[in-house]
């Protein structure tokens, strides 16, 4: 009775009112049920969030649930500081829940190791396609390894395609690198010759540690290994046998590790150490240089022996050229005995030889011929070139 009295008493216009207001708060006693059960586990976790944020994400389609946990994990983990614009901000670029969630758990494992990172910092990172997870935990452990790496530095490493967090342990504690790398070998030695001609198999261990200021854009393993392999076969092409280097294979290590073929690299080369070094086999022959003596000695005599042959056969030429030069010389002395007569003929006429001093030679040939006869003593060998 009391009720229909008021509502006599209340004007239609005041009645609209009221029935809107009633609505109204109905609207937002929904809304405060809706939003109290996050409202109050943010409270608890001293992580406060208000209603009209909540309001305000389902407004931009965030997903509060989500925003307000990873809020509570920044606050559970010292991070005071942390505003739901910022993790709505990273939702809102893809809308992928993993990327709130994976830039804050980068934040805190920042956060607990007192490294100096930003949420915007690891945001952009993470959206320029970088690895924040490995990004951290390379600061850190360049940080406790107390080796200068910058943030900007890392980020660079790290959106190069390398692996920093590797880079940095490879800095402290030194990589082992094969020479020649097992997959581009199939014997896994690498082949490299003397002077001598002896082939050597030869397999080395290159210890390098990170180069940080070249890992940006200096050369690969690929880089370090070729130019190993090129030191190591030059270093024994240039040595006079092999028993130079049998002996003391460290003078290559050495002769390749002063060379500086970490130049340009994303490494620095501690040592280089020949971890095994043989002689190549021919065929069955394991003894290569015994082999290679007696196929050396075997050649020498050949070629002794072709020399002495040329020089006979020059000698044997130039014996013919003496018999052919005698039988020149003795057709001249034909020529010049034909001359006597025609010379005594003359002399007769211009009376400068008279007919005993004619007789005279004669008689002096006839003694001549008969003193040659009787010392030839009948004998028919003559040493007269014939």
């Amino acid at each position: 009775m009391l009720y229909q009295n008021l509502m006599l008493a209340i004007s239609g216009p005041m009645q609209i009112g009221l029935i809107v207001a009633a609505v109204f708060v109905i609207i937002i006693l929904l809304i405060m049920a809706a939003f109290f059960k996050l409202w109050l586990q943010a409270l608890s976790s001293r992580a406060r969030v208000s209603f009209f944020e909540l309001i305000g994400m389902s407004l931009r389609r965030v997903q509060p649930n989500m925003i307000v946990s990873a809020r509570i994990s920044a606050v559970q983990a010292g991070i005071e500081d942390m505003e739901t614009r910022h993790l709505e901000s990273a939702f809102l670029v893809r809308r992928d829940p993993s990327d709130v969630m994976t830039c804050v758990n980068a934040l805190i494992i920042s956060h607990k190791a007192n490294v100096a990172m930003s949420f915007d910092e690891i945001q952009a990172h993470h959206f320029a396609g970088g690895d924040v997870i490995g990004l951290v935990q390379a600061m850190i452990a360049a940080q406790r390894a107390k080796v200068g790496l910058s943030l900007d530095v890392a980020r660079a490493i790290d959106l190069a395609g390398r692996d920093i967090l590797e880079a940095i342990q490879t800095t402290v504690k030194p990589k082992i690198i094969d020479c020649p790398s097992p997959k581009a070998s199939a014997t896994g030695m690498l082949d490299a010759v003397a002077k001598d001609g002896i082939r050597l198999l030869i397999k080395a261990r290159v210890t390098v540690r990170s180069n940080i200021n070249q890992l940006v854009r200096g050369a690969t393993e690929e880089t370090i290994v070729a130019r190993v392999g090129q030191g190591i076969v030059s270093a024994i092409g240039s040595s006079e046998t092999y028993k130079d280097v049998l002996e003391n294979p460290d003078r290559i290590s050495r002769k390749v590790l002063s060379s500086g073929l970490d130049a340009q690299t994303a490494f620095e080369i501690v040592s280089i150490d020949i971890a095994d070094i043989s002689v190549a086999s021919v065929g069955n022959v394991s003894n290569v240089g015994a082999l290679l003596e007696t196929e050396r000695a075997e050649a020498d005599k050949q070629m002794r022996q072709a020399e002495a042959e040329g020089r006979r056969a020059m000698a044997v030429a130039k014996e013919q050229e003496m018999r052919a030069l005698y039988q020149e010389n003795k057709a001249k002395l034909v020529l010049a005995e034909a001359e006597i007569p025609k010379a005594m003929a003359e002399a007769f006429r211009s009376g400068n030889l008279g007919i005993m001093d004619y007789y005279r030679m004669k008689n002096m040939k006839a003694d001549t011929d008969m003193r040659d006869s009787i010392s030839k003593g009948g004998n028919d060998n003559n040493p007269q070139i014939k």
